[in-house]
């Protein structure tokens, strides 16, 4: 496991980056509210994203995936296998500077994870199933 975290335009975002077999769980979260406002998945074998947004307020829907979309982006062709990303920044009063800064931000985490990722293999090990056997 590993945390990685960006501190600049008045706020953080931090990403918590892990294995699950040869699978990878990420967490980015951050801002003066983290939370989980949206979940990525993403099948390196057909490229496939999937993305659910969680209601936010007002008949609104979370849209922190974009920043998910970001981390993707940087990372997919270094993915062993599937990839599940939880994202959640919410600064109160965010500047329109903020928000452009997120990507910024988001993109270093990217890269930091890319390189973690390059040093930390995963611990594949492939799964044994049980023959179908007739009686």
């Amino acid at each position: 496991m590993a945390t990685f975290e960006v501190t600049e335009y008045g706020y953080s975002i931090q990403v918590q980056v892990d294995y699950i077999g040869a699978d990878l769980f990420i967490q980015l979260t951050g801002g003066s509210h983290p939370h989980i406002g949206t979940v990525t998945t993403y099948c390196k074998e057909n490229a496939d994203k999937q993305v659910v947004r969680f209601p936010s307020h007002s008949g609104r829907f979370h849209k922190d995936d974009v920043l998910a979309d970001v981390l993707l982006e940087e990372i997919a062709e270094l993915l062993p296998q599937n990839c599940v990303i939880t994202s959640g920044v919410h600064v109160d009063g965010i500047s329109k500077e903020q928000i452009a800064g997120a990507f910024e931000m988001t993109k270093e985490l990217a890269s930091k994870i890319g390189t973690w990722l390059k040093i930390e293999k995963s611990p594949i090990s492939h799964p044994k199933y049980q023959k179908n056997t007739k009686q």
